[in-house]
Parts: C-alpha cells; sequence; structure tokens
C-alpha cells in the first residue's frame, strides 16, 4: 500500500506544475497565433522575424532554452525568478511550434471561401474573424490538443532550475529514502496522467463543439 506521508509534498508539486502548464498555455497560445498571423503577413520584415523565432526555438532544445533564460541573462544583467524563466521558456518553444499549426491550418481554408467574401467586400479582420477563423480553429484544436499535453509534460525540466514541481518534490523525496524510488515515481507517473487526462478530454469536447459548429 501507497503511504500517504508522501502525498503532500507531491501534491504542492503538482500545485506548482499546474501553476506553471496554465501560465505557459497563455503565453504559448498568444505567441503561436502572433507567430502564425505574421508569417502569413505579406509585409517580408515581418515575415522574416516571425520565421527567425520560430527556427531558433524549433530548432534548439527546450532544456538549454530555459537554462539560458535562468543562468545566462543574469550575465547580461537580466535576472529572471524561476517561475518567470520556467513560463517564458515553455511559452516561447511551444508557441514557436503552435504557430506552425495556426498557419498551417489557415492555409488549409479553400482559396474559393476568401475569394467569396472578398466578394461580399468584408473587410481583411471580418474575413478572418467571420470566415477563415472558425474553420481553421477547428482544424488546430487536435495539434493544439497534443501540444498542451506535451507542455503539461515538458514541466518537468523546470525541476533542473529549483523550481518545486512535483518532480522536483519527488527526488526530494528519493533523496531522504532511496528504498522507496518505485513507489515515490509509481505516484508521479499516476499523478502526471491525472492532471493530463482531463485536459485531453476537454480538447476532444471542444473538437466535438467546433466540428459541431456550436462555438
Amino acid at each position: 500500500m501507497v503511504s500517504v506521508d508522501l502525498l503532500p509534498l507531491l501534491f504542492q508539486g503538482a500545485a506548482v506544475t499546474l501553476q506553471v502548464t496554465a501560465l505557459s498555455m497563455v503565453v504559448a497560445f498568444v505567441l503561436s497565433f502572433a507567430a502564425g498571423f505574421a508569417r502569413l503577413s505579406r509585409i517580408k520584415s515581418i515575415r522574416v522575424a516571425s520565421s527567425v523565432y520560430v527556427e531558433v526555438f524549433r530548432g534548439t532544445s527546450l532544456l538549454v532554452q530555459l537554462f539560458w533564460l535562468f543562468f545566462a541573462l543574469p550575465l547580461l544583467g537580466i535576472e529572471l525568478t524561476a517561475l518567470v524563466a520556467g513560463v517564458m521558456a515553455l511559452g516561447l518553444n511551444y508557441g514557436a511550434y503552435g504557430s506552425e499549426v495556426v498557419r498551417s491550418a489557415i492555409l488549409a481554408i479553400p482559396k474559393g471561401q476568401t475569394e467569396a467574401s472578398i466578394a461580399l467586400n468584408m473587410s481583411p479582420w471580418l474575413r478572418m474573424r467571420r470566415v477563415i477563423l472558425p474553420q481553421a480553429l477547428a482544424i488546430m484544436l487536435p495539434s493544439f490538443g497534443n501540444l498542451a499535453i506535451e507542455l503539461l509534460k515538458g514541466t518537468s525540466l523546470i525541476s533542473l532550475i529549483t523550481m518545486a514541481d512535483l518532480t522536483y518534490q519527488g527526488m526530494i523525496l528519493r533523496t531522504f529514502d532511496s528504498s522507496r524510488t518505485f513507489e515515490i515515481f509509481g505516484l508521479i507517473l499516476v499523478m502526471y496522467f491525472v492532471m493530463a487526462y482531463p485536459l485531453t478530454l476537454f480538447m476532444r469536447w471542444l473538437e466535438r463543439r467546433f466540428s459541431a459548429g456550436r462555438v
């Protein structure tokens, strides 16, 4: 039987994990749309700048990005708390991946619909809001759901910059009693699943709503 003495510390860590996940998702979501739209811009400088951001953060290690923000920036006189560094690293990294989801979904909308909205004299903003985005969002949701789960799992890296998340607390418990390693990490596996599964169900619900045209 699993001893309840492990749970208080693990629950504290899980709360930190959920906090970082929620904040990082907000940052990643905003950056996904900002960079996704920027990559479709008619202005070359905007397209180039957004492409550089996407390629740099997709082409380098999340762990290195995290270390750079937390350990390297202070050498330049910019100090970030572990929470801010963790949220920024996760948000920037997954936002780069999300931008490709946004861009691809918008490009997947048949050109005929854009041409029809132009014929109806819709402004670019109205065209995007009323015609393109509702359909594109339905295409984006499965990929966004996968990214959200990956982001949740990726939060385990913040334990390496002293954030007392679920993984960090598990390592602390193991330090005090290595004979309970199986028990500790078994609990951590279950707790990550318990946090991820409701998110999976929520994203599936959203997909059904968008597919049915109810959102």
